[in-house]
């Protein structure tokens, strides 16, 4: 995932008040896009929201609407009534007593002359970009520290990324009643609308539609900036989550990982799991690492041992012991050598909570879809929870899983196992030690910057040509990340997008090369969806699952740019089944994800003790449904352990989604290619709807059924 925007307050779905990769309010959310209306039916039946606050509860004076309008249609004439009835309503739904005399406001800001329009169109993208983007700078700016591996972090640093620069713009521009002259004049829409009549639209109507979307919701300023700091709190208790893995002992007190070897949770620890495979002892590091995982999730893990080399730890028995000097890393963080076991208490969780909480309080403000969780698919997918949820259900409870298993079952020689869900070896070069990718890596990237300068080999080797590639690789910069890696896109033309992957003081690891691989693949999307768009108000793609689709066309093919092999036929029949796979495994994150929302809205008074608790059982009972029928394991909570449900909250959805609409676009250029211009294509049609951008880029919906019957024809293929 990783694309992240900074904080540039309630004008991009995700982060603090939607959803995604470091969402400040979408990776990592992950893509970025002007906040567009849904009045759609939320699938979601909530609790009561939070008592909105006497301000928000005093929202509508005492005004005759219907003189209002009779008066302007007077004025202005009939051929103007269907504008001025709809914009006084929209204008008349967010007007607070504060705002002062409404009538007075529209009699002098409506717009009747379509030159006058034309032009205060053109003013406000031009306003929009300029103001977007330069709060994003900001954003980036204060979270710049605790974003970037630059050393140890000082105090005053998480207080800092906590701050939200554009937390007052939104509320700013109601008070100046720029806000208001945008609803009196243009369009808001329903999601209904947008699916129904958005394909006949120009591209000035959908830019219309998103310009008037971006203030479909007037929260206070406040409550934004408790979200950023419920947010950035979160991101930050991820980002130094790591497990110092040579500090992991069994019952032996064997050592099985390397000195040095620090992983962050989750992402390095999933992907060091799938590189064992390929490790003659690498059935005992997955169980291992299996053990650290589910010791994550239930808060069981000691806290003295996270991101502490100085302290050794068996993660079966929960015994924590002094490491001897000669073997602490050189680089070892300043931690306490003290042997304490004492779990973790709820901390995890209670990050969570924080982000609920704030959540909460923005509920009262959006009555159009009253819960993160109708925020999340009505506002930021622009697909209802019922649809997706439907496709998932679709993968999760395909024939095909267990036939997908039994060929997985027969190339490891054994009973599959609950690690087997991130099984690798379907992936052509999977089977390539873990230790011959690094030594590749890390000798061709010994530092951000020598990726950085790679970027138009990289970019040719992908079907652009060299000077699309030169473009590209001038328009993205790279830094080295504290986490895992993260795309952060640039809202504005003369800023660029800034891709970040962690690079280790030995070099880049294959793991921190795949990652940037992806997060490249962002960033070209980015490029293309700012610089390249007919309006800047439709810059990027529909969700954060169409970045994140984008991305993996680019991971798919990392092996080969590192001169690994080229795909024929049976690689072909290796992506299908490995697309398939772990399709199935994140359709299942996913419902946790959904799961524990809702659980959330159902317990609003929760603690962060309860909520452990309910995480825990949650991913039990999913696993249980799809899971353990295949892998056995009953009881196992693997499935909550992706860190984006902490800091990401509601975005794992957007990842089997991804996958989904990634097979599609990868169906697509099969048949059509070359990569670089047909990517280019897709990439710079903009923030449409799901469905009409599938369609444009591929000439079909999102679906499930053209991975399903890929997956059917690849089993029935000779290997």
């Amino acid at each position: 995932m990783r694309v992240r925007p900074a904080k540039v307050g309630p004008f991009v779905l995700s982060g603090a008040l939607m959803s995604s990769p470091k969402p400040r309010l979408v990776s990592a959310v992950c893509s970025c896009w002007p906040l567009v209306l849904a009045l759609g039916c939320a699938t979601t039946q909530p609790s009561a929201p939070t008592q909105a606050p006497v301000e928000a509860r005093a929202m509508k004076p005492a005004y005759d609407v219907s003189a209002v309008k009779a008066e302007l249609v007077a004025k202005h004439g009939e051929a103007s009534r269907a504008r001025i009835e709809r914009g006084v309503d929209q204008v008349a739904l967010q007007w607070r007593a504060g705002d002062g005399d409404l009538t007075a406001f529209v009699r002098e800001q409506f717009v009747s002359d379509a030159r006058v329009l034309d032009a205060t169109f053109a003013r406000l993208e031009r306003l929009f970009e300029q103001l977007d983007g330069h709060m994003l700078e900001l954003g980036r700016e204060t979270q710049w520290y605790t974003d970037l591996d630059l050393g140890p972090l000082l105090p005053v640093e998480p207080l800092v990324a906590a701050y939200d620069p554009a937390a007052h713009v939104a509320e700013d521009l109601f008070r100046a009643k720029v806000a208001f002259v945008v609803l009196l004049n243009f369009p808001l829409t329903t999601l209904a609308e947008r699916t129904e009549k958005g394909p006949t639209w120009t591209r000035r109507q959908w830019a219309e539609a998103r310009l008037a979307g971006r203030f479909a919701m007037r929260v206070p300023a406040e409550i934004e900036q408790e979200s950023s700091q419920a947010v950035a709190a979160a991101n930050l208790y991820i980002a130094e989550y790591n497990v110092w893995m040579h500090h992991l002992v069994d019952e032996r007190g064997e050592r099985l990982f390397p000195k040095g070897l620090r992983l962050i949770s989750h992402w390095n620890l999933r992907d060091e799991l799938k590189a064992d495979y390929a490790d003659p002892r690498g059935r005992e590091k997955q169980r291992m690492i299996v053990q650290v995982m589910e010791r994550i999730i239930t808060q069981t893990i000691p806290a003295a041992v996270i991101d502490n080399p100085r302290l050794d730890w068996n993660p079966y028995t929960n015994v924590v012991t002094v490491a001897p000097a000669d073997t602490v890393e050189a680089d070892a963080p300043s931690k306490e050598a003290k042997a304490d076991a004492t779990r973790e208490q709820d901390v995890r969780y209670a990050r969570l909570l924080a982000i609920f909480q704030a959540a909460r309080k923005a509920d009262a403000f959006v009555p159009i879809a009253p819960t993160r969780i109708a925020r999340a698919f009505e506002l930021g997918r622009e697909l209802p929870e019922a649809r997706v949820k439907a496709l998932l259900t679709q993968v999760l409870e395909s024939p095909l899983v267990p036939r997908v298993a039994k060929e997985i079952e027969s190339r490891l020689g054994r009973k599959l196992e609950p690690q087997d869900v991130w099984y690798a070896g379907f992936k052509p070069g999977a089977q390539r030690p873990e230790s011959e990718l690094d030594a590749l890596t890390r000798k061709r990237y010994p530092s951000a910057e020598s990726f950085a300068k790679d970027m138009p080999r990289i970019l040719r080797g992908m079907g652009f040509s060299a000077q699309k590639a030169d473009w590209l690789a001038e328009h993205i910069r790279v830094d080295a990340s504290r986490g895992a890696g993260h795309a952060q896109q640039a809202m504005r033309r003369g800023d660029f997008p800034r891709l970040r992957t962690r690079v280790e003081k030995e070099g880049m690891s294959y793991k921190g090369y795949n990652i940037a691989v992806h997060e490249l693949g962002h960033n070209v999307e980015q490029a293309f969806g700012l610089y390249g768009v007919d309006h800047t108000l439709l810059t990027g793609v529909p969700n954060n699952a169409f970045t994140e689709a984008l991305a993996f066309v680019f991971q798919a093919r990392d092996l080969e740019l590192l001169g690994l092999g080229k795909p024929d036929a049976a690689s072909e029949r290796e992506r299908v089944l490995g697309d398939f796979w772990q399709t199935w495994e994140r359709s299942g994150i996913a419902m946790v994800d959904m799961g524990v929302w809702h659980w959330l809205y159902a317990h609003p008074e929760a603690t962060a003790a309860e909520l452990a608790e309910a995480v825990v059982s949650i991913s039990r009972d999913v696993w249980a449904r799809y899971f353990a029928p295949v892998l056995g394991g009953e009881g196992t909570t693997l499935l909550a352990v992706y860190s984006h449900m902490i800091s990401y909250p509601l975005y794992l959805p957007d990842y089997p989604l991804g996958h989904l609409i990634a097979f599609q676009i990868e169906e697509h250029l099969s048949r059509k290619g070359p990569l670089g211009a047909e990517f280019e294509r897709m990439a710079t049609y903009g923030a449409v709807t799901p469905d009409l951008w599938m369609s444009h880029a591929t000439g079909a919906p999102v679906s499930a059924e053209p991975l399903l019957r890929a997956t059917e024809a690849a089993l029935k293929a000779k290997p």
